[in-house]
């Protein structure tokens, strides 16, 4: 018990640093203006964890932190994909995932994306070629934007986002 008590106290904390706030500040208020010019209103997201390990939904949720405040900037995860503007998928599909996700996605009213958020959610990551997997999300549903990371980090997140809005302003969403 000693033994692990000072490896412990030697080692230090495996968190990352406080994310500056100045950067995620200016990266969020971005996202919110180019939500509010897009849309004229806020971006409201739903994710749907295909069959993810989980690692993707932990930098998702730190989103809504003290340290990045999502809500602050306007943009808002919602229940219902009824309300969703955009689809936050993580994770590769798993078998038994595949229609749930094709009914989300049928469930979400027009301009609606699809976002792909790491590495298993773009190709399978780790999981691919499993019998239990379909593939990445593009397997099941067109996907409007790929954010790689295992997992991405809520930066990432964000310029994905951001980079979404701003891409989609000459086109229609689907």
């Amino acid at each position: 018990m000693r033994q692990i008590l000072l490896k412990s106290l030697l080692t230090g904390p495996l968190t990352e640093d406080v994310p500056d706030a100045t950067e995620v500040a200016a990266l969020g208020s971005a996202v919110g203006a180019a939500a509010q010019a897009r849309l004229g209103r806020s971006l409201a997201i739903r994710e749907v964890d295909a069959g993810s390990c989980n690692a993707c939904e932990l930098e998702i949720h730190a989103l809504s932190n003290a340290f990045y405040d999502l809500e602050r900037f306007g943009l808002k995860f919602v229940a219902s994909p009824r309300h969703a503007d955009v689809l936050l998928v993580t994770g590769p599909v798993s078998r038994n995932m595949a229609e749930a996700l094709q009914r989300t996605h049928e469930a979400t009213p027009a301009p609606k994306w699809v976002v792909a958020a790491g590495d298993c959610a773009i190709n399978g990551g780790v999981f691919a070629g499993s019998y239990a997997v379909m593939g990445g999300v593009e397997a099941v549903l067109p996907v409007d934007l790929r954010i790689p990371g295992c997992p991405p980090t809520p930066t990432a997140l964000l310029q994905g986002l951001l980079a979404l809005l701003n891409a989609n302003e000459g086109r229609a969403a689907r």
